[in-house]
């Protein structure tokens, strides 16, 4: 039986909400950061638009999101574990007794960054936690 811990491949990334994605990539290549690839998921409010910064090894998404963010959902709205197989990964946290999944399903998105597959579900205190599995 495969463990948990082997599973994963480690953090995909940290989001944080933007006013401005123009800003906030200047801001973070002022320190030191590196444009890896930017997207737009069209969303029914409008475009989410979304670029990826490799900060010091550790993966930035941020997210203009259509509409404003409520200050109350914070700035880092979420963070990513990247998965090498992403229902083996879901399977074994449902079978350890988290059942918090957001959506009976995951979802497929083949376009997004090259193709991933995800599935959102809350720990503890709330706190949203993404399970990522990348195809490019």
């Amino acid at each position: 039986m495969t463990e948990m811990k082997d599973l994963y491949s480690g953090l995909g990334h940290i989001a944080v909400n933007t006013a401005d994605i123009r800003l906030s990539l200047a801001f973070y290549e002022k320190l030191g950061g590196r444009l890896l690839m930017e997207d737009v998921l069209m969303k029914s409010e409008g475009p989410l638009k979304l670029a990826l910064v490799d900060l010091g090894g550790v993966t930035i998404e941020l997210l203009e999101p259509p509409v404003p963010f409520l200050p109350a959902e914070g700035s880092i709205p979420h963070f990513a574990i990247l998965v090498k197989n992403l229902d083996e990964a879901a399977a074994a946290i449902r079978s350890a007794g988290v059942d918090t999944f957001r959506g009976s399903e995951k979802s497929v998105n083949t376009r997004l960054f090259g193709g991933l597959e995800n599935w959102f579900f809350t720990g503890p205190s709330g706190e949203l936690i993404e399970l990522l599995q990348m195809y490019g």
